[in-house]
């Protein structure tokens, strides 16, 4: 997997310097142009053109200024050309540039509006530029040429906007259903312990009629259920609750989880499950089971679905010290879907330690001193690659919705490449 990324990272980069190569050579020409011409106007082209090779080779850090600055430029040139009443001609690298910016800004600038307003201003800048030539043939010939041109440019962008678009709503709907999962969970979980406290509430005025001396244990059985409602309240904060119908799943066990390992093994790769010590269903929260129950699921899902190659997996649930240091190769944070500095790095402006995982969260626990105990699942597939296409979108929708899930309890779950060439899941919750 170490050298997919580091290949996709240099097509990336072998991408970016040949766009700024072509736009060189139609600068190139356009300085040839005019120094053959002799006329001062003709040097609104390459003047234009070396601005909009700057503004390209600074779109992912000045997007929006750089598009602006170059359509200002464009279009007062084209009007000092018009009121001196001279000849130009629209520079090959001006026009190249402003496509190019139109195809990103319109997938890129937010909101949608703003990108359609630059897409537009764009067009009636290339459009004016034609007029620069001061022949009304030759004007019609080179304004249409430009909205073919512009015609390409903006269904491109628009395109790569709708693909952009509908992922975001893929990812947004696979959030909202795990956050409706665990609302539900968080109901029957809090319900469950509600009516232990009404029952033993009511136990405990009976009893106190007769024997108050025995409505002490009845107290004491009402403030550790009481206590561990509140705990699973906490643990869920951030849920968000929305009333449905749907069919409220319970909570799973360690023998759940074998049995579904067992399944899989039967019609798949052998899995190794082994459970350490210390673990037993009453040493975790029961909605930090169903999560485990779910990841494991999750992650044998995406073994037989993006590795059916896999020679065997290795799933194993301990208890250990802390939060485990872990990243990819090249010391990335793992699944980060980007090559190092390149591309749009979701991971920018984050520390050098940080953790990101599949929806593109800082992992905020894995801070200097301050021991922890925590349940880990680590789950690992090897003898199979997997899926570029897989690995360069940083994981599937399923993954996405198992970190929300797994951040919601507090916990994280990072994904990617081993240095071993196996590919991992980690799950991590403390205990």
């Amino acid at each position: 997997m170490g050298e997919t990324h580091r290949l996709v990272y240099w097509i990336q980069r072998l991408s970016e310097f040949a766009l700024i190569g072509w736009l060189s050579l139609l600068l190139l020409v356009d300085i040839a142009a005019a120094v053959s011409n002799g006329s001062w106007a003709m040097w609104s082209g390459p003047l234009c053109g070396f601005v909009g090779v700057l503004a390209v080779l600074w779109r992912r850090t000045r997007r929006v200024s750089g598009f602006a600055v170059l359509l200002g430029l464009s279009f007062a040139s084209t009007l000092v050309v018009g009121v001196i009443g001279d000849r130009g001609m629209p520079g090959l690298a001006e026009t190249g540039s402003l496509l190019i910016l139109t195809i990103g800004g319109l997938r890129w600038i937010e909101p949608i509006r703003r990108a359609g307003l630059f897409s537009l201003a764009s067009m009636i800048v290339l459009e004016a530029a034609a007029g620069r030539t001061n022949q009304d043939s030759m004007a019609i010939a080179v304004g249409f040429l430009a909205f073919i041109g512009w015609s390409v440019a903006a269904a491109v962008g628009a395109y790569l906007r709708f693909q952009l678009e509908r992922r975001k709503e893929a990812v947004s709907s696979v959030r909202r259903a795990e956050r409706l999962e665990l609302a539900r969970e968080l109901h029957d979980l809090v319900a469950h312990h509600i009516t232990g406290i009404v029952v033993q509430a009511q136990a405990a005025k009976v009893v106190a009629e007769q024997k108050p001396e025995a409505v002490v244990p009845s107290l004491e059985a009402i403030a550790t259920a009481g206590a561990d409602a509140l705990t699973s309240m906490r643990r869920l904060v951030s849920v968000l609750r929305a009333e449905d119908e749907a069919d409220r799943s319970p909570g799973t066990t360690l023998m759940d989880m074998r049995t579904m390992v067992e399944r899989f093994s039967a019609g798949g790769p052998r899995v190794a499950f082994d459970i350490g010590q210390g673990i037993t269903d009453e040493t975790l929260a029961p909605e930090m089971m169903t999560t485990l129950h779910r990841v494991l699921q999750e992650s044998l899902t995406n073994v037989r679905r993006h590795a059916p190659g896999a020679g065997w997996v290795e799933a194993d649930l301990r208890l250990v010290d802390g939060f485990q240091d872990w990243h990819g190769p090249g010391g990335r944070p793992p699944n980060s879907g980007q090559p190092p500095n390149g591309g749009q790095p979701p991971s920018s402006g984050h520390p050098s330690n940080g953790r990101q995982s599949p929806n593109g969260r800082q992992d905020a626990r894995n801070q200097p001193g301050g021991a922890t105990r925590t349940v880990r699942l680590r789950v690992r597939n090897y003898g199979s690659a997997a899926d570029i296409r897989v690995s360069r979108l940083g994981g599937g929708f399923g993954l996405v919705g198992m970190a929300e899930r797994v951040e919601a309890l507090g916990g994280r779950l990072v994904a990617g490449p081993t240095p071993e060439g196996a590919w991992e899941v980690l799950a991590e919750f403390v205990v």
